[in-house]
């Protein structure tokens, strides 16, 4: 297990992350260098931080609260799902007829679902599911994900091995 800042997976429209121009925040050189430190070891002490960026620790506390709160960013333990009792990780590919997004929407309400994104190409929606073992990933596709309307197929991708997991992408 390692703790490492991530840059949010989840965009809720209720939520108040964008600027007042409908656009993303607008992040300055000072705010991506911190989002940087905390890339590197999410546990840096702010104190640190300052030190590397040029402000006080609680300049530094203040912009990591505003990042947090604007969804910029998270700050989580990230950890092996085998080492934690999640003994099948799939990648689902699911084809939808109507409105992607309640779909969308629906597996995003769905514990086991990780990780929901909306794609083009060979299917509509790829969904990261995280499960117990094999019984417990045939109840969540079987059971859970095809019963949600306007589902029409999947396609599962069975993870064997985990080889990379980072959150490592630095900013622009």
């Amino acid at each position: 297990m390692h703790s490492g800042t991530v840059a949010s997976r989840s965009a809720d429209p209720r939520d108040s992350r964008e600027s007042k121009n409908g656009g993303r925040p607008q992040l300055d050189a000072v705010s991506l260098a911190i989002i940087e430190q905390l890339q590197e070891e999410g546990r840096r002490p702010y104190a640190a931080i300052g030190k590397a960026v040029g402000l006080s620790e609680a300049a530094v506390r203040q912009r990591v609260q505003k990042l947090l709160d604007q969804g910029v960013m998270q700050i989580v333990a990230v950890t092996d799902p085998l080492t934690v009792g999640f003994r099948r990780q799939a990648m689902v590919g699911v084809n939808v007829e109507g409105d992607v997004e309640s779909v969308a929407d629906a597996l995003t309400a769905m514990d086991e679902c990780e990780y929901v994104v909306m794609t083009a190409g060979s299917f509509d929606l790829m969904v990261e599911i995280v499960c117990e073992d094999d019984d417990h990933l045939l109840e969540v596709i079987n059971r859970r994900i095809r019963a949600v309307p306007g589902v029409r197929s999947t396609e599962s991708f069975v993870y064997l091995k985990l080889k990379k997991q980072t959150y490592m992408w630095g900013t622009r």
